[in-house]
């Protein structure tokens, strides 16, 4: 291992152009195919480099020398006291350190190179900073062949080719992110709701909040253009998908419900683009609405939630439209509604009918109704008194639905995801956490529950189930329901799911982007963790910074500007971020009052807070130097957070807390305020607090430390009063999922902070000592001997408070109590109650430090020591003296971009990792009983697929890759697919998806149901309908055959032939000829013989082209 580590770290001091390494990714066709990462040139675009940039390559070696730097510098520096110095030797103050730190809330959280509790992932566009993304946030995500897009709240779109996924991000929003194109130069400005890959046209369909579905097509120059666009809605696109016969089905509020033929779709697709906007009127008006064709069945009044979910079901041709308590089932063909459902799998209404007389209708009329095609539909007449008792179960229904809605229905049981999986079974998720297994007829088959927060998305691949949760973890599930595993995929919600390119990505509610390897959890992972973590010196490297934080009790006063410049300002020189907390800022049973009132209706902060922050602001240099970015006020106590204008990139994801502890945990005159910050992808947290106060209340005082620990949740927004200031997600409203109760990680939000600053007059005393003795100890400046009798070290030794907490010795006098105006250590109290003076105003932290003497790493990110700890006593504006303490801080961050290409180099240069992909990547050998079949008179004919191998699951799907008419000379030309590669409207193909056991046999009917129509539809109307197609037409129907994790397939291909009604001349041509037994095989629509192989059917072919005579007829030649 020792040899290989030093290849590899001397490996990168090549040119780029000797690298072996290449940033391709794997294609879609395999799962990490070897082949992909070869060290050929790609095409030339820029953002497929070959190769390693120089830039890339001198990071490489920085990071190396700091890696170096930070070994032959460990000496493990300890004071005398055996409490820990921080490695940078004489600059760093010695510290008392608090028992029972490393147990429970309190133990550090665990960070590594590659976090041991997951699987290694790659990180396709890293968590993005909060304050950057406002208004255009990626909420949707959906995957092609080739690409990952990803559309946000502006309307824009991101783009990455998989072949592209391992590159460097240089030159884009942000560098850590893989290459991607954007939406730039097209101001669409209304957001992305839903989307949705369209394999067939090569193309993207994505609606819109503003009622629009748009078309996207990549070009091969890079470029993203936007296709086609119309109004399809008048509220927003909810939900979109594409039925098993290429038809566009778009869902919006109150139930609306439309299908965008593919026939008008495909039309205005082939036009020039100069020509497109003349079809946007027609495609807007050719929809048809299901919904009109329900009246008769009185399921038209059911129909009006909003259809949040669409999902096809490709295995028996049926679309399900979900709201969040019921569902729909519709005929992808006819368009037909089949039945409507709830939640618990009752039926909705149609079992009501049954239970009221049926009016002048007897059985054969509701049998022809309920069986009537859409022309019988559209002629049919219905009864008064039919029409009447439908708009009284309407009615009926709709108090019944007002009463679930009222609270008669538990709500988080509402269905927030669906999805279909290979077996032809349906999947749906709840807010609850519930997920529940439908067949495809839809009866509830099985309920599992695996977590309690709610869940948000769900995905199917071949033999599994990824299911993301709004406390930011996956779980992996088999198609039986069982618990493959689980990880904490994101710090936030998990809210789309896509794949591609051997990956599962995950979309996270801040804008992240992970991908994660289909076979996780697998062997795999454990081999790429150790990879990932032994190049760690190879893509880490070490910010430093410093810290400067005060705090003050003002006693309800105003300090001059003196007083802050003494405290802070000659301080502040050289640090990069400012972190004040105040104390009884303003106090008072009024002020209180209103401070509870307003806190209630999520208000806070007042003019003399506003007062502080500016003073302190304009003492930095605010605007020049410094930029505030976050703050918070309870009544008396204000916490605000500089930062450095240089840093300020860097810095973001402000989020602000409060937790009042007086008054039965209600009002803000004790507790504790808090800004919480993401830097470097590193969570600080600085909370100021003011405990209970007097000399006896010790357990009061740990109490409301606990109190705070345990309960401080940064969950709204920081409102600043400085309008510049960065706050919390500002207009961008959570997702669903309720409940969202973390059983997976329960512990306080301060206990997953990489460093704690905790701050403010903590109140605690000197025990056991008497007024004047203090004041004799501290004229005499034996600080050593008072600290002996500190209530608040006393109870840090024992593991009472603060526990694992630091704090640097003090060498100053207590900042407790003064006389105001007085200056000098004459200053103490001297009045009647002669307090004893005490070290009330404190400054504790806690890094990451798990140990004494942990270096800076991705295992320990940061590492703090303390240069600087000191009160001002010649403060003078207040009973307290303002203390100020500086940290020199280490923070470790990954460099994203260096570590995606050192994975892409780890599976390409991996012997281990090949030969595992080689075979978890391999697909099974399986055989079609026939290449050839026609159909006429609604023929209908088996199509048997055989799995030959002897141990792995074979999973297939059949697509229609394109439709042609069969001209004069029997040959097809011109195959175009429809949508998403749809089958014609007069073939059905069952089952369309399944999974072939080893050495078993699936049987496929393929039925010609109806003869093809010319029918158009204006405004939901048919226009022309029944008019017949009688010419022959051909398709080629393609099985893609998957295993189990790769998406690597196997395709067989099948030619359909439609002949209508009447043009029985071929047919009877054919039939005066001698049958052989290759005639019957390839041609002969009902009799198959088990080929082996496709090739066993081209021999046949030949057979049967040297059997027939001189001239074949002309409908056949196509076939020979």
């Amino acid at each position: 291992m020792g040899d290989h580590q030093n290849d590899d770290v001397f490996s990168f001091f090549t040119t780029p152009n000797d690298s072996v390494f290449s940033s391709s990714a794997a294609t879609p066709s395999t799962l990490f195919n070897p082949c992909s990462y070869s060290s050929s040139s790609s095409s030339g675009d820029e953002s497929h480099p070959s190769a390693p940039s120089v830039d890339d390559s001198n990071k490489r070696i920085d990071y190396m020398i700091q890696f170096l730097d930070r070994r032959l510098s460990q000496d493990g520096n300890f004071n005398a006291i055996g409490h820990e110095n921080d490695a940078d030797g004489s600059d760093s103050l010695p510290e008392f350190v608090g028992k029972c730190g490393g147990t429970g809330i309190f133990k550090v959280p665990i960070r590594s190179a590659v976090h041991p509790n997951r699987p290694p992932s790659i990180e396709v566009r890293p968590h993005p900073l909060r304050e950057s993304q406002i208004g255009r946030f990626l909420r949707t995500m959906t995957s092609t062949e080739r690409q990952l897009w990803a559309g946000a709240e502006d309307g824009g779109l991101k783009v990455w080719d998989f072949d592209g996924m391992y590159g460097s991000g240089r030159g884009l929003e942000v560098e850590d992110t893989a290459p991607y194109k954007e939406t730039s130069e097209v101001e669409i400005g209304s957001s992305v709701v839903c989307m949705i890959g369209d394999e067939g046209s090569r193309v993207v369909w994505s609606g819109h909040r503003d009622g629009r579905i748009r078309c996207w097509k990549l070009r091969d120059d890079h470029v993203i253009e936007e296709t086609l666009s119309w109004q399809a809605h008048r509220g927003p696109v909810l939900s979109i998908a594409i039925s098993s016969y290429g038809d566009i089905w778009s869902g919006s509020e109150g139930g609306a419900l439309k299908v965008w033929p593919w026939e008008g779709l495909g039309k205005s697709l082939s036009l020039k683009m100069e020509q497109r906007h003349m079809a946007v009127i027609s495609v807007e008006r050719s929809y048809i609405d299901p919904r009109n064709q329900t009246s008769a069945y009185g399921f038209a009044n059911t129909l009006t939630s909003d259809v949040t979910f669409l999902v096809s079901d490709h295995t028996r041709a049926k679309v399900w439209s979900a709201s969040p308590l019921t569902f729909a089932l519709w005929d992808a063909r006819t368009r037909d509604l089949i039945k409507v459902f709830n939640i618990d799998g009752q039926l909705e209404n149609r079992n009501d009918m049954s239970a009221f007389p049926d009016f002048g209708i007897d059985e054969d009329a509701k049998m022809r109704i309920a069986t009537a095609s859409r022309k019988e539909k559209s002629q049919s007449s219905i009864g008064f008194f039919q029409r009447s008792r439908n708009a009284l179960m309407g009615a009926a229904d709709a108090v019944r639905r007002a009463a679930v809605k009222g609270g008669f229905c538990d709500d988080s049981k509402r269905t927030e995801a669906i999805v279909t999986s290979a077996d032809g079974l349906i999947w749906t998720g709840t807010a609850n956490g519930v997920v529940m297994r439908w067949d495809g007829n839809g009866n509830c088959l099985q309920e599992f529950s695996y977590q309690s927060s709610g869940i948000l998305c769900m995905f199917t691949f071949c033999s599994r189930l990824w299911v993301g949760y709004s406390n930011g973890t996956v779980q992996v599930l088999d198609l039986e329901g069982k618990l493959l595993g689980g990880w904490v995929a994101h710090s936030g919600p998990v809210i789309k799911m896509a794949i591609g390119g051997g990956y599962l990505f995950t979309l996270a509610y801040h804008g992240g982007i992970r991908g994660w390897n289909v076979t996780s959890p697998g062997p795999l992972d454990n081999v790429l963790r150790a990879e990932l973590a032994g190049k760690e010196f190879l893509y880490s490297r070490i910010e430093n910074l410093k810290i400067l934080a005060g705090t003050w009790n003002v006693g309800e006063g105003r300090a001059s500007t003196d007083s802050i410049v003494s405290w802070l300002g000659c301080a502040a020189t050289g640090v990069e971020i400012v972190v004040v907390g105040l104390q009884e800022v303003e106090m008072g049973a009024g002020v209180l009052a209103m401070s509870a009132a307003r806190e209630t209706v999520g208000l806070e902060g007042s003019p003399l807070g506003q007062w502080w922050m500016d003073l302190i602001g304009k003492t930095l240099d605010e605007g020049s130097s410094f930029v505030r970015v976050g703050s918070r006020q309870l009544a008396g106590l204000l916490i605000c957070v500089w930062v450095r204008h240089d840093l300020k990139p860097h810095v973001g994801d402000v989020d602000a807390a409060a937790v009042p502890c007086g008054f039965g945990r209600a009002i803000g005159n004790k507790g504790a305020v808090g800004v919480r910050l993401r830097m470097y992808d590193r969570i600080l947290c600085f909370v100021n607090c003011h405990f209970a106060a007097h000399l006896e209340a010790v357990s009061r005082r740990n109490a409301d430390f606990d109190h705070v620990y345990r309960t401080m949740a940064f969950s709204r927004q920081s409102s600043s009063l400085n309008s510049g200031a960065a706050s919390a997600s500002v207009g961008v409203s959570m997702p669903r999922g309720g409940n969202a109760v973390n059983t997976f990680e329960a512990r306080p939000e301060l206990s997953e902070a990489d460093m704690i600053v905790f701050l403010g007059d903590f109140n605690y005393r000197l025990d056991d000592i008497t007024y004047d003795e203090t004041r004799d100890f501290i004229s005499q400046r034996c600080f050593d001997w008072l600290r002996e009798k500190d209530q608040l070290h006393t109870e840090m030794e024992a593991g009472n408070v603060f526990q694992g907490m630091r704090e640097a010795i003090i060498r100053f006098p207590p900042t407790y109590k003064f006389e105001r105006h007085q200056a000098g250590l004459a200053g103490y109290d001297s009045g009647e109650k002669k307090r004893i003076p005490a070290w009330c105003d404190r400054i504790l932290y806690r890094d990451s430090k798990s140990h004494v003497g942990a270096d800076c790493s991705l295992d320990c990110p940061v590492v703090s020591s303390v240069s600087q700890y000191d009160a001002c006593m010649d403060v003078i504006d207040s009973d307290h003296k303002p203390v100020r303490c500086v940290f020199s801080v280490k923070i470790a961050r990954v460099d994203e971009s260096v570590r995606r290409q050192e994975l892409g180099n780890i599976i390409n240069t991996n012997k281990k990792i090949k030969v595992m992909l080689g075979e978890l990547s391999k697909v099974p050998e399986t055989v079609v009983s026939t290449n050839n079949i026609i159909l006429q008179n609604h023929d209908s004919t088996i199509l048997r697929v055989t799995n030959k191998s002897e141990k792995h699951i074979a999973f297939f799907k059949i697509i229609c890759e394109g439709q042609s008419i069969i001209e004069e000379d029997g040959q097809a030309h011109d195959h175009r697919a429809r949508g998403s590669f749809g089958f014609p409207q007069w073939l059905e193909v069952s089952p369309g998806t399944g999974i072939i056991k080893p050495n078993q046999i699936a049987e496929v009917s393929v039925r010609l149901e109806d003869f093809p129509t010319l029918e158009e539809y204006v405004d939901g109307v048919a226009q022309n309908s029944w008019c017949e197609d009688a010419r022959d037409e051909e398709v080629i129907l393609v099985l893609v055959v998957h295993g189990r994790f790769s998406t690597q397939t196997k395709n067989h291909r099948i030619r359909v032939r439609h002949i209508p009604r009447g043009c029985t001349t071929a047919k009877k041509h054919y039939d005066d000829r001698p049958k052989t037994s290759g005639q019957i095989n390839a041609l002969h629509r009902s009799d198959y013989q088990q080929l082996s192989n496709s090739l066993d059917v081209v021999e046949q072919l030949k057979e049967l082209a040297h059997s027939i005579e001189e001239e074949p007829p002309l409908s056949w030649r196509g076939l020979l």
